[in-house]
C-alpha cells in the first residue's frame, strides 16, 4: 500500500492548512491565511438542476463579454450525471457540500429524486469538499473536506504506463491534478470503456471512496460521488 498519504516527516512545521503530500514535485501547501479569496462565479443558490439525461451547458450565458470558462465541472453519482455542467471563470472555486459561507459549486443544492444508501452516505462526507484552483504551473486541488478524496488524471500517470493511477489525498493535503507541461509530452492510453466518460484533458475525482486496481471498485463509476473535471484548451 502506498504510504503517500503520510506528511513529510522532515517538515517540522507545515504551512497551515494544507500540508505537502510528499516530496514530490505535484504537491505543494496552500495558505489561505487571506479570506479576501472570492469566488464571483454564479452563486450555488441560483445553480440550476436539470434531471439526468439533459446535457445543457451552464457555461452558455447571454452575455458575450465574460471570458471564456478554463473548465466545467460535472458531477456524478455512480453513472448518472446530477445537474448541468458547471463553468469556471474565476481562478479558483470551492466545490462543496454545504459551506456556511462563501459560494461556489453546492452539490447539496442538486436533486435527485432516488439515491441509494451509499450515496447519501458519501454526500454527507463531503462538506467543505474541495477547492480547485488554476495556477501557472497546472491545475491544483485542495482538500478542505474530513475525508480523503482520490483522483485520477492523465498527468498523474507513469509516462508511457499504462496501469490507471489513483492517488489518494488525505485531508489537509493539496494535488497537483494537471500539469500543463507534462500534458503536453505525454498521452496516457485510454482507459476500458467501463470506467466511463473519458477526455484526454479531464480530471475525476472521488469523495471519500477510491477505485483502480487497489480498491473494490474496478472503475470510477462505482463511486458514489465524483467529479469530472472538463478542462478547456489548458495550457
Amino acid at each position: 500500500m502506498s504510504r503517500m498519504g503520510k506528511p513529510i516527516e522532515t517538515q517540522k512545521s507545515p504551512p497551515p492548512p494544507y500540508s505537502r503530500l510528499s516530496p514530490r514535485d505535484e504537491y505543494k501547501p496552500l495558505d489561505l491565511s487571506d479570506s479576501t479569496l472570492s469566488y464571483t462565479e454564479t452563486e450555488a443558490t441560483n445553480s440550476l438542476i436539470t434531471a439526468p439525461g439533459e446535457f445543457s451547458d451552464a457555461s452558455m450565458s447571454p452575455d458575450a463579454t465574460k471570458p471564456s470558462h478554463w473548465c466545467s465541472v460535472a458531477y456524478w453519482e455512480h453513472r448518472t450525471r446530477v445537474g448541468r455542467l458547471y463553468a469556471v471563470y474565476d481562478q479558483a472555486v470551492s466545490i462543496f457540500y454545504d459551506l456556511p459561507q462563501g459560494s461556489g459549486f453546492c452539490l447539496g443544492q442538486l436533486n435527485l429524486e432516488q439515491r441509494s444508501e451509499s450515496v447519501r452516505r458519501t454526500r454527507s462526507k463531503i462538506g467543505f469538499g474541495i477547492l480547485l484552483s488554476k495556477e501557472p504551473d497546472g491545475v491544483w486541488a485542495y482538500n478542505r473536506g474530513e475525508h480523503p478524496i482520490f483522483v485520477n488524471s492523465p498527468t498523474l500517470d507513469a509516462p508511457g504506463g499504462r496501469a490507471l493511477v489513483v492517488r489518494k489525498v488525505p485531508p489537509g493535503y493539496s494535488i497537483k491534478v494537471f500539469d500543463f507541461e507534462r500534458s503536453g509530452l505525454q498521452h496516457a492510453p485510454e482507459p476500458d470503456a467501463a470506467d466511463g466518460p473519458y477526455d484526454p484533458n479531464s480530471v475525476r475525482i472521488s469523495f471519500a471512496k477510491g477505485w483502480g486496481p487497489c480498491y473494490s471498485r474496478q472503475f470510477i463509476t462505482s463511486c458514489p460521488c465524483w467529479l469530472e473535471i472538463l478542462l478547456n484548451n489548458p495550457r
